[in-house]
């Protein structure tokens, strides 16, 4: 067998099933676009920092904004992931909100990440609405969810009669604005700041 080639891992030489080398590329994107930003995470970019080749970016997908739309649905699905269990079984409500709104803003590097790749998503979307429009319903596991916990505590009179879809709608905004401003390095707004303020938003829009 020959030299490895430079640069390629061992694990990105073997052949993987094409679900693993997917995650693969995934992982590696989702890294460089919460350091970068999208704008220059090109095919070659990703495939360097997936240690594979350009071919097999380009074989698992189609472009740039595939792999983007890839990245957030994972990352929706998995960083909302044990929020939205802990909150679907907690029976008290303003204890299922917090579970829902707590995880969102503390002080670790993993959850800064996620909102700078929300950041540079929502920023592509705006460039290009099509990325969203096939996956829209993907991603939105948290808004979902505060909409069922809504719904729980309007019926249970713990919170004041709101549709709950669009006080969840509210409340997801709301938290969107807050971490596009803290990804955006806004030095005033700490992670505390950041939490105190949703519960005091959802206090004000649900309180009976």
């Amino acid at each position: 067998m020959g030299p490895a080639i430079a640069g390629v891992s061992e694990v990105a030489r073997r052949r993987l099933p094409p679900a693993q080398r997917r995650r693969q590329i995934v992982e590696a994107a989702r890294t460089r676009i919460a350091a970068q930003g999208v704008a220059r995470a090109s095919l070659r970019d990703i495939a360097a920092a997936a240690g594979v080749s350009m071919g097999t970016v380009s074989y698992h997908f189609a472009g740039v904004d595939e792999i983007l739309s890839a990245v957030v649905i994972t990352e929706a699905r998995e960083f909302y992931a044990a929020a939205v269990a802990t909150a679907d079984a907690e029976d008290d409500p303003w204890q299922a909100l917090a579970a829902l709104i707590d995880p969102m803003f503390d002080d670790s590097p993993a959850v800064l990440s996620h909102w700078r790749i929300w950041t540079h998503y929502w920023a592509a979307v705006a460039r290009r609405p099509g990325i969203a429009g096939a996956h829209d319903s993907r991603i939105r596991h948290w808004e979902e969810c505060c909409a069922r916990v809504l719904a729980r505590g309007v019926a249970s009179g713990a919170f004041r009669t709101v549709d709950p879809a669009a006080a969840a709608l509210k409340l997801a905004a709301y938290s969107d604005g807050l971490g596009a401003q803290w990804a955006q390095g806004v030095t005033s707004l700490t992670p505390v700041r950041a939490r105190t303020w949703m519960h005091e938003f959802a206090r004000a829009l649900l309180a009976a």
